[in-house]
């Protein structure tokens, strides 16, 4: 049965409807807003998998060129694998939905969100988070939403929602809001140093902008959902519950304060099955519940140990922050690089400097764009102490790197000023908590000693949450452990001046306005310590760029003037080039980049793109060459390309 319910969201028709196409699919709705439409399908497997113990959802978000009107490019002419963008979606919408589904579900789940029709004034993207709630809700799939998604700007310190691609430029602020009907379930976006109270504006505003999206899903969910199916939870024997708990309590309360974490790690191992061993005759084949016993167990004791002891796995109050070293200029040949070692999480952080030339190009549904700051996020298996095959960058890599990418690009130096392509790269060499965020402090770090100037340092801090009942601990810097064992992971990078990146995602239904706000200052608190401890190493860029990294230097001549130095096929450019060993690139409006790692050979090719464009001045001296004489004088060149005849009266000899 076809059903379209539509509703009016700043400014603009939003509608969802069902019932026209993928008829097949457990739940299928498009979503409209302005001229971008989104085919979101969800599709739960019908035969549950016995051998996993997490829930497998599979979410995935690709953009059509067809629906920006555009052909693929490349040799195959069609869509290959996904760009750094769709993965960065497919992750929004996969990180506020997952929490939703009921313990003991592990069907497995896919959501496929397709980008049929693209509106160039706006990101599509948004609409996606909205489009598999709907999905999931007029299906069969256990799902206690509804959530929904919108995109926060600001421009003149009014806040806008769902700006266009225009105003999110000109804005301080891109911020994209998952929420339920009470509470916030995930955030994600960057800002240009925004303050605190204002971000919680922001998210208040996204809050209320939702409610609208939330209404229509449930109109949409009476009008055609289907009856939910029923989830078989386990039942554990609860005589096995009580074995376990009477055998293994105090040993794990005792084993999880050991501040190591390998050691901490080998310790819990050994009482696993030191518990299997002692049951296995009483309990046969209770192996995995024996497992998922003591991991239950072991998350009560941190989470009440925190809550009601005011006590961390390491021993630290929920506001302390692990012990930090930072180290720059470390590899003599880079040009620049820093190591951040926080607690026992550490990154080595890399800055190459390169040309226009090294910009990364890339084909969207706008047309080609380039990209002159990169920033990679890799995480080698050793980094945990694990062996795994290496392969390309996973999608938590491309996430990761897109956070710190964000929170570092405010404090860049613009084109204008700082005329090179940028790339940093973070390798994670060991992690217990928040690498991400020991990201973007070495980045800033790397950046500094690389004489890059930016406008000044930025750090970043992960903040956890335990809440039980009306017992709330919000803990900064937190462990892998307090992540895996808590209700939030949220992290915030910024200046001290404000916020420039953030990230959150809940395990629980969602979050209060009131835990939000709390969180923020005191990661600002954080954030103020984190960067007193990389002022003590470096406060500001080198004065110079490495003596290994490429010298650009600028020069404008008259945009008719370029023909002159381009000549007839390039050849008088690629003429200097041969010359000077430069790297040479003009744009129409006249400016001119010549970029060299030799001073010599860069200020040779700068006299000689002068001399190109120079124009002879009437009384000015010059030393010319004789081209050809005459019996009435000689013809002289006192610059490139221009001549002049002495007349023989005019000559001494």
């Amino acid at each position: 049965m076809f059903k379209k319910i539509e509703t009016e969201l700043a400014g603009r028709k939003f509608s969802i409807e069902t019932g026209q196409m993928a008829k097949q699919a457990d739940g299928a709705v498009v979503v409209r807003y302005g001229d971008s439409l989104v085919l979101v399908t969800a599709v739960a497997s019908e035969n549950k998998r016995e051998d996993i113990d997490y829930f497998p959802l599979t979410v995935d978000y690709q953009e059509k060129t067809f629906s920006a009107g555009k052909i693929p490019g490349g040799f195959y002419k069609r869509e290959g694998k996904p760009s750094d963008k769709e993965i960065i979606t497919s992750r929004c919408i996969d990180r506020p939905i997952r929490p939703l589904f009921p313990e003991g579900f592990f069907d497995e789940v896919q959501i496929i969100a397709t980008l049929l029709s693209a509106d160039p004034e706006m990101e599509p993207d948004i609409l996606s988070i909205t489009g598999a709630s709907a999905a999931l809700e007029i299906s069969d799939i256990p799902f206690q939403g509804p959530i929904a998604g919108v995109r926060i700007g600001r421009v003149g310190g009014k806040f806008i929602c769902n700006p266009t691609v225009q105003q999110t430029k000109e804005g301080d602020l891109e911020l994209i809001v998952a929420g339920s009907r009470d509470a916030v379930v995930m955030v994600e976006g960057g800002a240009k140093e925004l303050p605190e109270d204002a971000f919680v504006e922001a998210i208040t505003f996204a809050h209320q902008s939702i409610q609208k999206l939330l209404d229509i899903q449930e109109e949409l969910k009476a009008a055609v959902g289907k009856p939910k199916r029923v989830v078989q939870v386990p039942i554990v024997n609860e005589l096995l519950i009580q074995r376990v708990r009477t055998i293994a309590f105090d040993k794990i309360k005792e084993a999880v304060q050991i501040p190591q974490k390998l050691e901490r790690y080998k310790k819990l191992d050994e009482i696993e099955e030191e518990v299997k061993s002692l049951l296995r005759l009483e309990f046969e084949g209770e192996e995995k519940n024996i497992s998922d016993i003591l991991w239950k167990l072991r998350k009560e004791i941190i989470r009440k140990m925190i809550v009601e002891e005011n006590r961390r796995i390491d021993g630290r109050r929920t506001t302390d922050i692990r012990p930090i070293t930072c180290e720059v200029g470390i590899l003599p040949r880079t040009h620049g690089s820093a190591l951040f070692t926080r607690g026992e999480t550490q990154v080595l952080v890399t800055t190459t400097l390169g040309t226009s030339e090294d910009e990364q190009r890339l084909d969207s549904l706008i047309g080609e764009t380039f990209k002159r700051f990169m920033l990679h996020y890799n995480f080698p298996p050793f980094s945990v102490g694990e062996v795994k095959f290496l392969r390309g960058p996973s999608r938590r890599d491309i996430g990761h790197g897109n956070l710190a990418e964000r929170a570092i690009l405010p404090v860049l130096p613009p084109d204008s000023e700082f005329p090179y392509t940028i790339r940093i790269v973070s390798e994670v060499l060991e992690s217990n908590g928040s690498s991400s965020m020991a990201t973007v402090c070495g980045s800033s770090l790397s950046l500094m000693d690389g004489g890059v100037p930016i406008k000044t340092a930025v750090a970043g801090i992960a903040l956890g949450l335990i809440k039980e009942e009306e017992k709330v601990a919000i803990l900064s810097d937190i462990l892998g452990d307090e992540d895996h064992i808590g209700d939030m992971d949220f992290k915030v990078a910024g200046t001290r001046k404000g916020i420039t990146g953030f990230q959150m995602d809940v395990k629980i239904k969602g979050i209060t306005s009131d835990i939000l706000k709390k969180a923020l200052y005191q990661a600002r608190e954080g954030r103020m310590f984190i960067l007193d401890k990389m002022d003590e190493v470096i406060s500001k860029p080198r004065p110079d760029i490495s003596i290994y990294a490429p010298r650009i230097q600028t020069i404008r001549i008259p945009a008719e003037k370029i023909k002159d130095v381009i000549g007839p096929g390039g050849k008088v450019i690629r003429g200097i080039i041969d010359q000077t060993g430069v790297k040479i690139d003009i744009e129409d409006s006249g400016e001119v980049h010549i970029a060299s790692n030799n001073i010599e050979s860069l200020n040779k090719a700068i006299k000689m793109i002068r001399d190109l464009t120079r124009t002879a001045e009437p009384g000015e001296i010059y030393l010319g060459k004789v081209k050809k004489i005459t019996d009435f004088g000689a013809f002289v060149e006192i610059l490139p390309g221009t001549e002049g005849l002495i007349h023989i009266s005019q000559l001494a000899h």
